[in-house]
């Protein structure tokens, strides 16, 4: 619902300020619409990667779709990037070239379209905040979904850009120099490229392997040592497959004692305990190894990937 709030803001609000500037010739008005054309299209590419991301997993997928959120979010950081951004920095240079040239109707028009967006921006942006405050109770959490993620940082953007384009042409109206409006459109896509950088960024770690949250991992690392049937964790890896899917692979070494069918009980009485206590952790995998046998080769062998461990249970 938060993006489909953000599509029917963005494509009312897009239609506008490019009726707008064009009426108006206002550069920092096409570089706002450009703007809510890129928007509107990445809700489009989120709206896909919801869809995508809830499939089943399959044989070809066997951790499921969950990553395809992180794709789609790639995307639209590169939408805005290219859409918005680069579309402003053009109008802004195009307008310290050649000039723009605006009526009063237009500067009046063009005003009333931005008054209008942003009421509409700051409706949507309260939308996903209220959205993020529900899902987690804080910001920081709530952000972990890089659809969510990508609407806020949308919203704030859009607000922030309609300010500047206000401003822009405000200025160039009461002092009749365009460089105002132009250092307007050129300081939006500076905008729009810095949020689609941090986007990107953000997408590229999830998609190439990101690990789960420090505290997430901490929680599992002290249920593994808290099992009375383990000894020692030697080693603890994990990887966020989705927004609510954990891959965790652990090295335990176990008490002594224990035959081979008590350590498969073991393993399996661990695993469901993990998995009531931390839901997201849907895939695990225990690595039984012996700790002194493990270090005694990792020594002769110069390292633990030389080892050649494998295994699990």
């Amino acid at each position: 619902m938060t993006v489909l709030v953000a599509l029917a803001a963005n494509l009312l609000i897009a239609v506008a300020k490019a009726v707008g500037g064009v009426l108006a010739g206002s550069p920092a008005l096409l570089s706002e619409a450009a703007h809510s054309v890129a928007d509107s299209l990445n809700e489009i590419f989120l709206l896909a990667a919801l869809r995508r991301s809830r499939r089943p997993a399959d044989r070809r997928h066997p951790f499921g779709y969950g990553k395809e959120r992180f794709f789609w979010s790639l995307l639209a950081a590169v939408g805005i990037f290219v859409m918005g951004g680069c579309f402003s920095f053009f109008q802004g240079f195009e307008a310290l070239q050649g000039g723009a040239k605006e009526s009063h109707e237009g500067y009046v028009a063009g005003l009333v379209v931005l008054g209008v967006a942003l009421v509409f921006e700051g409706v949507s942006l309260l939308r996903a905040l209220h959205q993020v405050h529900r899902q987690s109770g804080t910001a920081g959490q709530g952000l972990r979904d890089p659809a969510l993620r990508t609407v806020v940082a949308e919203d704030s953007t859009a607000v922030l850009g309609v300010a500047l384009a206000i401003v822009g042409m405000v200025l160039h109206m009461v002092t009749g120099n365009v460089v105002w409006e132009a250092s307007a459109s050129l300081a939006i896509g500076a905008l729009l490229v810095y949020v689609a950088f941090r986007l990107g960024r953000d997408a590229r770690e999830q998609l190439i392997g990101q690990a789960a949250d420090p505290e997430l991992s901490d929680r599992m690392y002290a249920l593994l040592e808290e099992q009375p049937e383990i000894d020692s964790v030697e080693e603890l890896l994990t990887m966020q497959l989705g927004l609510d899917s954990i891959l965790l692979a652990a090295r335990v070494d176990l008490v002594p004692g224990l035959d081979s069918e008590e350590v498969e009980d073991v393993a399996v009485r661990i695993k469901l305990s993990i998995m009531r206590t931390i839901p997201e952790a849907d895939q695990i995998f225990l690595d039984i190894t012996d700790a002194p046998t493990r270090a005694a080769r990792r020594k002769k062998s110069g390292g633990p990937a030389a080892t050649g461990e494998r295994g699990g249970a």
